[in-house]
């Protein structure tokens, strides 16, 4: 038995060490590394059987070229020199007829490992195809934080065990972020206090809170001004915290917090009067309190004010100062590799038009100059996870769209694939990792050779760039080369990183420099509740405008997937996919009972769920958990992303995914 060190590759904060069992050329087993000091030896429940998802039957083993209409599936296979071949002659014909930017690629986080995720970048630069705004997940959390904190590094995620009490506002721990639990067990242990805030009563409320609050869609920011409403009133602020480290407290109490007392604050959030009192009598009144926000409710028209309200909370009380205490939206381990080694920023083309990624439905039906007349998909899945799913759906359709997908499965996405190119898994290429929950780096090698014809997103790429005439040494270099380009770029960290043993795959704590916390990376050097360079200039919350609908829609994670990954897994899908929580007295209301299929719909389209009635979720709001593929929803036909707008956050031109409203009926 020999055990490989590995790397989780998948868009979670935690970025799991792994230990693989590799028999034959094949991954039998897989387990947690307990060397890691943030994932500690545990795996999710996704994870606990990657081999079942490496050697799935379902892998795609040789290139395909559709055979039938776009959606049904149907392909013969072919060769890789025919694929790249066609590959190559179709944008030749369409960047002679269009230009360049009629090509446009589509990927996120299908894999984390800097190399893959990044390895298309310097093809489609090269050669001047259109750019991709990547928004989908947390860009309206990240410019608040820029707001508040500028570049200033979140707290580490060990440091909540020493915290007394702990809020985490948003957060699915057990979906998103499994390993945080062992922290707040810790914590738990040690007599601290958790509260959850959110939305509905998810599996992380019911097993670890202590104080649950149920906050109305899109109302946090409003709740944050309210207790710092009460901080304030009540003289349980940090008056010297403030006075040396924040800039705009005085103008805030001045000119904000009247309108949020918590009467006012009851009104619009749902949270009693007493609750906020009482919450943010605790916060102030605690040694260390530590908060752990989460992403879901940046996802929406007013997303990023209300976590900029949020930020503001561990200011008032001087949380950072204090040890355990702080704030932690995400790390900064990225910033210990130097990202342009694979972005290649010097050989994007200057005036390329850029393309949301949220927007991409409308983007394919609109007939832009020049029109995207190519669709290359990686590391992605947009017919099911982009939304306002049937402009995509219609949009993939086109006759005239030439469509590539590079994939492991052949998913509702590669269904309308003119090309289907097959991918590798993480244990089949050498990457780099990092966590966006913690700060430990990591590097994942080879550990098995391809299954079937299997190619890397670096392999391919530099196929596809000789094949194109491309001739800049780049494509000329090996994934290896690249992974210690990138690990000798470590360097630029503020303290020694242990480079030799991340070259071994052992995974590595980065240093964090003493006093990080109170460092301010701002340009007063202080936290920036008052920012002159934001309109407005002080946080205050204003309601998102809605669609039309009886009732909110929620879509929060569930735990056997991530985004559309691990619909492959038959073992992962024991129990209903595709359901709706609706409250008991909604139910009663219309008159639905528990099991039935319903419909939920507006007027982007409908889509059927099987009924489930708890009083997990309140009045007036519905729930489903999970982004499914089409095959796993009732009906078979559309996802919850048929309900879903592609209007934009507040700040960061992201998706506004969880600001849906819908109607629901029997079938």
């Amino acid at each position: 038995m020999t055990w490989f060190h590995s790397v989780c590759p998948y868009d979670c904060p935690d970025a799991c060490g792994l230990l693989v069992d590799v028999e034959g050329g094949k991954a039998t087993r897989v387990k947690g590394n307990p060397d890691h000091t943030y994932t500690r030896g545990t795996l999710c429940p996704k994870m606990a059987h990657y081999e079942k998802t490496v050697h799935s039957p379902r892998r795609l083993t040789t290139p395909l070229k559709r055979t039938g209409p776009k959606g049904a599936g149907e392909f013969m296979p072919i060769s890789w020199d025919e694929a790249i071949q066609t590959i190559s002659s179709r944008w030749k014909d369409i960047i002679e007829k269009y230009g360049a930017e009629a090509i446009q690629p589509y990927s996120f986080a299908g894999t984390m490992g800097i190399v893959q995720h990044d390895a298309y970048h310097g093809l489609f630069r090269a050669l001047g195809a259109s750019e991709l705004e990547r928004t989908i997940c947390s860009p309206a959390k990240k410019a608040a934080w820029a707001t508040v904190f500028g570049s200033t590094m979140g707290a580490k995620p060990q440091e909540s065990q020493d915290s007394d009490f702990l809020i985490i506002w948003g957060m699915s721990v057990l979906s998103t972020g499994i390993h945080f639990l062992h922290d707040v067990e810790i914590a738990k242990s040690r007599g601290t206090h958790i509260v959850v805030v959110d939305v509905y009563e998810n599996a992380t409320a019911k097993r670890l809170a202590d104080t649950f609050i149920r906050v109305k869609p899109g109302t946090d920011g409003a709740l944050a001004l309210g207790l710092l409403y009460v901080l304030w009133r009540d003289g349980l602020t940090d008056d010297d915290f403030l006075a040396r480290y924040v800039q705009g407290w005085d103008a805030l109490c001045r000119d904000i917090l009247p309108k949020y007392m918590p009467e006012n604050v009851a009104d619009l959030t749902g949270v009693p009067a007493e609750t906020v009192i009482s919450l943010a009598h605790a916060y102030g009144k605690a040694r260390a309190p530590f908060i752990r926000l989460g992403t879901g409710l940046s996802r929406r028209a007013n997303g990023s004010m209300n976590c900029r309200c949020i930020l503001c909370l561990p200011a008032a009380v001087g949380a950072f100062a204090k040890e355990g205490g702080g704030i932690l939206g995400s790390s900064s381990g990225a910033a210990a590799y130097d990202r342009a080694i694979m972005e290649r920023p010097d050989m994007k083309h200057p005036g390329v038009r850029s393309i949301n990624m949220i927007e991409i439905g409308r983007e394919l039906l609109t007939r832009q100059d020049p029109p995207i007349m190519s669709l290359f998909v990686y590391s992605s899945n947009p017919a099911d996870t982009a939304p306002d799913q049937n402009a995509v759906l219609q949009g993939l359709r086109r006759d005239d769209l030439f469509t590539v997908v590079h994939e492991r499965f052949l998913t509702d996405t590669a269904n309308y694939a003119d090309i289907v190119l097959p991918a590798t898994s993480s244990l089949e290429h050498d990457d780099v990792y990092y966590g966006y929950g913690h700060y430990t780096l990591a590097r994942g090698a080879a550990v098995i050779p391809p299954v079937g014809e299997s190619r890397s997103n670096w392999d391919t790429a530099c196929l596809l760039a000789h094949a194109m005439g491309l001739t800049d040494s780049l494509f000329d270099q090996s994934e290896s080369d690249l992974v210690e380009q990138l690990i000798a770029s470590t360097k630029k960290w503020p303290l020694p990183v242990d480079m030799a043993r991340l070259a071994a795959c052992e995974p590595v704590d980065l240093p964090l420099p003493v006093g990080y916390k109170v460092d301010f990376k701002t340009p007063s050097g202080k936290v920036e509740i008052y920012n002159p360079a934001e309109t407005p200039a002080l946080p205050d919350y204003f309601p998102a405008e809605d669609d039309m609908g009886e009732f909110a829609l929620v879509n929060g994670p569930d735990p056997r997937i991530l985004d559309s990954s691990f619909n492959e897994r038959d073992d992962m899908l024991q129990r209903h996919t595709g359901e709706l929580w609706m409250n008991p007295a909604d139910a009663a209301r219309l008159g639905l009972t528990a099991g039935e299929d319903v419909v939920a719909w507006n007027q982007r389209g409908d889509v059927t769920f099987h009924l489930v009635v708890t009083d997990a979720t309140a009045e007036g709001v519905v729930v489903t958990e999970g982004v499914w593929w089409k095959d796993y929803m009732p009906g078979g036909k559309h996802n919850v992303n048929a309900l879903t707008s592609d209007r934009n956050t507040d700040k960061g031109k992201g998706s506004t995914f969880y600001q849906v409203r819908v109607n629901i009926k029997r079938i």
